[in-house]
């Protein structure tokens, strides 16, 4: 599979546009007074299934041919992709399983099922969770839109990038949570194309993150999944990774990883200066900037990607009076 070009996230806008929401691009006053720069926050986490995974799901299943769509669709997901997927296939009258380990949130799993997918909970990692993916895919003659590693699904996710250079032509720096690449490859792709000085940084967590080993090793490499606040970046590349990998490696300026307590206090900052309920892969962008572990250059965008927090962990982390510790 070959990966896609800006011309490919200019047809996924208008195959998707009926079925997306094109979310707010905001100045946060209190970070740019902390920092003393510019700093907007891409409310990506308004989207219709309080993710962006929306973008990519949808565009990957409308550019299936219709035979396939009736066959339905499966994947392996940590959550929000699944999520996505489900909606998309419901609105589409498309059958999905969606397969997921138990490392998965229970709000997520029962958010999959709120839309009329099966969950299915299997293996101990995003890894094993796709092996029964890719069985239906043999034995049931489903389709796989896989989380990030394919080409309709970055398209897809790069029309946020589109989103944030038309309302911010000028950006200089974009923080963008990274897990399997498929957000930051399209963000990348859109903003570079637009903007070629611009520079685009990763944001993931010191626990587990598959991309920031890939990347330093010169080539996919597995990882331990571990519990972590940013439970939506969790899960490897895949060792056969065909677009992300070298996508996120041509495009990505920077990485940076956070501890949790880094985590957690973006997960505040945005409840208590920015009134936003955020998941931890949501607030790393945040939260590089208040660790000081990523510098703003120029108009800086932090994109919050996702709200699937549990409740009962966002109170805890919120309500905590000592540093996070997960």
């Amino acid at each position: 599979m070959t990966a896609p070009d800006f011309a490919d996230i200019l047809a996924a806008r208008r195959r998707i546009a009926a079925h997306v929401r094109r979310t707010p691009l905001e100045r946060s006053a209190a970070l740019s007074s902390r920092l003393g720069g510019e700093i907007h926050l891409k409310l990506e986490h308004r989207q219709v299934t309080g993710a962006f995974k929306l973008r990519g799901a949808a565009n990957a299943l409308l550019a299936l041919p219709e035979a396939r769509r009736r066959a339905g669709v499966t994947t392996a997901s940590t959550g929000n992709h699944g999520r996505a997927l489900a909606h998309a296939a419901r609105a589409a009258g498309v059958p999905a399983v969606i397969c997921l380990s138990r490392l998965a949130p229970a709000n997520k799993v029962a958010g999959v099922e709120a839309m009329g997918a099966e969950a299915r909970v299997i293996g101990e990692s995003q890894d094993e969770a796709m092996i029964e993916a890719e069985r239906l895919v043999a034995e049931e003659g489903m389709t796989l839109i896989p989380p990030f590693d394919h080409a309709d699904v970055v398209a897809g996710q790069g029309t946020c990038g589109l989103e944030i250079v038309e309302d911010l032509p000028d950006v200089g720096t974009v923080l963008v949570p990274l897990s399997g690449g498929g957000l930051i490859a399209g963000v990348a792709l859109a903003v570079k194309t637009a903007r070629p000085r611009a520079r685009v940084v990763g944001v993931s967590m010191t626990r587990g993150a598959a991309m920031a080993a890939s990347l330093a090793a010169g080539h996919p490499v597995e990882v331990r999944e571990e519990e972590t606040l940013a439970d939506s970046l969790g899960g490897g590349v895949g060792l056969d990774n065909r677009v992300t990998f070298a996508m996120v490696r041509d495009l990505v300026d920077e990485v940076v990883l956070l501890d949790e307590a880094e985590i957690a206090e973006g997960i505040r900052w945005a409840y208590a200066a920015e009134g936003e309920v955020i998941e931890g892969g949501a607030a790393v962008g945040i939260a590089a900037l208040l660790a000081g572990k990523a510098a703003p250059r120029g108009p800086t965008v932090a994109l919050l990607s996702g709200r699937n927090i549990d409740l009962g962990l966002h109170r805890r982390v919120i309500c905590s009076d000592t540093p996070w510790e997960g």
